[in-house]
This record gives structure tokens, sequence and C-alpha cells, in this order.
């Protein structure tokens, strides 16, 4: 691929790995479009993508060739929510026990009625019906799901223990130190619904939801230690940071006299742009824009022809596109003088 990077602006198709992750640090959880079942009658005429720290919003625009109506089943599947330690921080962007992303979706303009599947694992084993049964919410990270561990009975305490499903911590809520029973395990769900597309004519589907938006307090980019770390690298290529990006920021460190990175945080967001689509050939008309939210912050990701069209986004047209891979998008927001 062609890289084109603007010192304010950026966005990558490759994955990498992040730095270990830190008190201070937030992971983000990677998101993506709708997923259709395959079928060679539909082809995508435009899909128009709009990325920021706030909101992901998708517009396609998709046509039957065919001289029939089809129906096809219709997924929005959210990222798995795990937690594997008492160590590990991921950022969700609501408390909603099921829509934790505040997903909508319309057909045509029209509010679309979608059903919600949740499906519970832990060591590979589907046990939704288990926790259902002892009346335990199935998101793993609401304190509600914790107060109902903690109420269990000991017998069953052991047997989530032994099936993979929970840990004992021990810590201190107000009342002194107490063991607590914690979730270990992940729970999918995906939002559906059937979508009929009526004959040789177009049909318009729009999304909307809060990304899960990675953090850290101050970025470590630019830090002399950095340039040495197992991880620098991979941020390099996983943001399609370029030397004049690198030069800016190095810059910035200087002009603040600090030995670590410049005094900018870290919003990261993860797209998986290839989402399991199966529509006819490639996207006709595909748009992205990512706004960085703050003419002040700085934000990297690689593409062909980027512009920048306001003070805050930018960008990208492809013809006739087929995406292969997923898109990360790094916004560094500085950080307010005490």
């Amino acid at each position: 691929m062609c890289r084109s990077v603007v010192v304010a602006a950026a966005l990558a198709f490759v994955a990498g790995a992040l730095p270990a992750l830190a008190n201070d640090t937030t992971a983000e959880l990677a998101t993506g479009g709708l997923v259709f079942v395959t079928n060679d009658d539909i082809e995508m005429r435009a899909e128009d993508l709009f990325i920021s720290t706030q909101q992901v919003r998708v517009r396609y625009r998709f046509f039957n060739k065919a001289n029939k109506d089809v129906t096809v089943l219709v997924a929005f599947p959210l990222p798995e929510v795990r937690f594997s330690g008492p160590d590990q921080n991921i950022a969700l962007p609501t408390e909603d026990p099921v829509n934790i992303f505040a997903f909508t979706t319309s057909v045509n303009g029209n509010p679309a009625t979608t059903k919600v599947e949740q499906r519970v694992t832990a060591v590979g084993i589907d046990r939704t019906q288990y926790l259902r049964d002892l009346g335990i919410p199935l998101a793993p990270q609401l304190a509600a799901t914790g107060a109902a561990l903690d109420r269990l009975a000991l017998d069953k305490w052991d047997e989530m223990l032994r099936l993979g499903l929970a840990e004992v911590e021990e810590y201190d809520v107000g009342a002194g130190m107490k063991k607590h029973l914690a979730a270990r395990w992940g729970v999918n769900t995906t939002f559906y619904w059937e979508q009929t597309f009526p004959a040789g004519k177009e049909t318009i589907i729009e999304h909307a939801y809060k990304p899960s938006v990675g953090s850290s307090v101050q970025t470590d980019l630019g830090a002399p230690f950095a340039l040495k770390e197992g991880w620098y690298g991979d941020y390099l290529r996983k943001y399609c940071i370029d030397k004049d990006f690198l030069a800016t920021i190095d810059r910035l460190r200087k002009a603040n006299n600090s030995e670590f990175g410049p005094p900018y945080s870290e919003r990261r967001i993860d797209y998986i742009l290839k989402t399991g689509a199966n529509w006819s050939g490639s996207i006709k008309d595909f748009r992205l824009v990512v706004d960085k939210g703050n003419p002040d912050s700085l934000v990297t990701f690689c593409g062909d022809g980027v512009k920048k069209i306001s003070p805050t986004q930018f960008e990208m047209r492809k013809s006739d596109f087929t995406p292969d891979g997923n898109l990360a998008v790094l916004i560094l927001t500085k950080i307010p003088k005490p």
C-alpha cells in the first residue's frame, strides 16, 4: 500500500501490538460494521464511514440486481467482552448490560427492529444457560454481576472456580478485607434482523454507536527510552507513524523539557473494516472521514489521498474498494496545564 501520512492526521489497515497495559492505560475493543449472509444479488454502491472518539457512523447504499426481492440476515456483532485478570482495564462506552455500545440502526430512514443474542463462554464452553439459571447477569463488567456472584452459596463458588467462570479476589470495599468472586468469562453480543431488498431498487442502511476508545494518560511516543521497547516498532506500523510525525512530537517533548513523551494523552480507536460483509463485488464508492475532535490534537493513520476538509476532519475516498484488514486511529490530545 502506498502510504500518505499527514502530521495532523492518519489511518492504518494493519494490526499491531500495544504497550504493556499499566494503571494509566485502558485497552480498546475493535468494532466493525454490519455482517451479511452471502448473496450475489446485493451490491454495495456506497459506504460512508465516520469515525471519532464520540461516535462511529456508517451509511450504506445497497442495490438489488435481481428481478425479485431478496431477503437476507443482517447482523451487527459486538466485540467480545472478556475479563481474564484483576488488572485488566477495557474501555466500555456505556453501562448498559446488553447494548454496551449504544447501537442504533435504520433502514431507509426508519428505525429497524432488531433482535439480540448473548452467549457466554469460559474455557471454550458455552455457559450462558448456567449463569441464567443462577440469576447472574451475563455482562462480566457490571457491579451487579459482582454482587450476584458474592451472594452465591460457597458450594457454587467452588463450582464456578472449577468451570473457569470465576476467580477469588481479596479487597476492601469499606468493610475490611474480604474475599470476592470475580467474573472470568467472556460475553458475545450480536444484534440481528432479516432485511428485504426490493428488486431493482436501492436500500439505505445506517447505523451508529459509541466506540471503545483506548487511552493512556500520557503517550510514550517520542520518549528516548521508548525506542528500545518491543512495542515501539509495532506501534509505528499499526498507526503508520512516519518521520515527520515523530519529529513533531519530539519537538513538542523538548519544548516541554520532558524526559518522557510530549504532553499529550492518547486516544485509540480500532475498526474492523472487513467484517464479513458478503455483497456482490467491491464497494463502488467508499468514503472515510476521521475527526480528531480538537484542532490542537494530532491524529495519525495511513491511507491514499487523505485530505483535510475541516479544522478537525480528514477524508479519504476510494472507488471499487475491497477492504482487506483493519483500521487503527491514534489521536494525541494536549494535556491541559495545571
